[in-house]
């Protein structure tokens, strides 16, 4: 290897490794720091509180909890997962307006969803 070899290959490390989906320790940092996740991708683990979907409306919404916080997660892809599953969602952030230090609408915008266990 050269000399460069080792800097380049760390820099290309690190830029496949920002692509990847951010993994939030707890939904209570999303919730206490949304800025910092809001537009960027997330994975978080929580059992199913509540799932609503309207027929003939390509959209649900369903929260899940961690043990730490609640947070709402939209699903344009697929139905709702039931209530009491715990599942593992991957998405973005997104906050529908922040006014100071409160977020509003702060959601998870599913783009991949597991079935841990029901």
């Amino acid at each position: 290897m050269s000399r460069y070899s080792r800097p380049v290959l760390a820099v290309l490390l690190a830029l496949g490794l920002a692509g990847c989906a951010m993994r939030a320790k707890t939904i209570a940092d999303i919730r206490n720091d949304p800025g910092h996740y809001d537009h960027r991708q997330v994975e978080v683990t929580g059992r199913v509180t509540s799932a609503y979907s309207i027929p003939l409306v390509p959209y649900g919404l369903y929260k899940i909890d961690d043990g730490s916080a609640e947070i709402t997660v939209l699903s344009q892809q697929r139905g709702t997962p039931s209530k009491g599953a715990l599942v593992k969602v991957r998405g973005d952030v997104r906050q529908v307006a922040n006014f100071g230090v409160t977020s509003v609408g702060l959601h998870i915008e599913e783009k991949d969803r597991d079935i841990v266990r029901r």
